[in-house]
């Protein structure tokens, strides 16, 4: 790898983790896929910026999780959808005129609920989890 790449990965890397840590904050901007951007461009050109996001406290577990394919915490599936809806709503009722915008809206909500609901979710400790192996003890 030349040092052109190396620069410009690092860059598109730290770019894609600045974003991804917005979307813990912004209800429609996704988190885990562009920490997995900026991973999949650090891994390579700045293996430094690749450890400490990979070890980092808040930012790692997502990238774990992906990567063991472990699923989404319950917690953070009814949080994101609850944000979602709360903020399609709000642009419906209060700033958007257009029937069509509205439509599409609405339509994007839906598709992002089917999304994140469909995904494996991810049991945490303390929480029970159905089986039938326990029923039959």
């Amino acid at each position: 790898m030349n040092r052109l790449q190396q620069i410009l990965l690092t860059a598109f890397g730290f770019v894609f983790i600045g974003i991804g840590i917005l979307g813990v904050f912004l209800p429609l901007l996704p988190t885990t896929p562009f920490l997995l951007l900026g991973a999949s461009c650090s891994v390579k050109a700045s293996p430094g910026l690749y450890s400490w996001l990979i070890n980092n406290r808040l930012l790692g577990q997502y990238i774990k999780d992906f990567r063991e394919g472990n699923g989404i915490p319950r917690k953070t599936k009814v949080t994101a959808i609850l944000m979602l809806w709360t903020a399609i709503m709000y642009s419906i009722v209060f700033k958007v005129d257009n029937i069509y915008i509205r439509f599409c809206l609405l339509l994007i909500a839906a598709c992002t609920t089917w999304h994140i609901a469909s995904r494996k979710t991810l049991e945490q400790d303390g929480e029970e989890s159905y089986s039938v192996e326990s029923e039959e003890k």
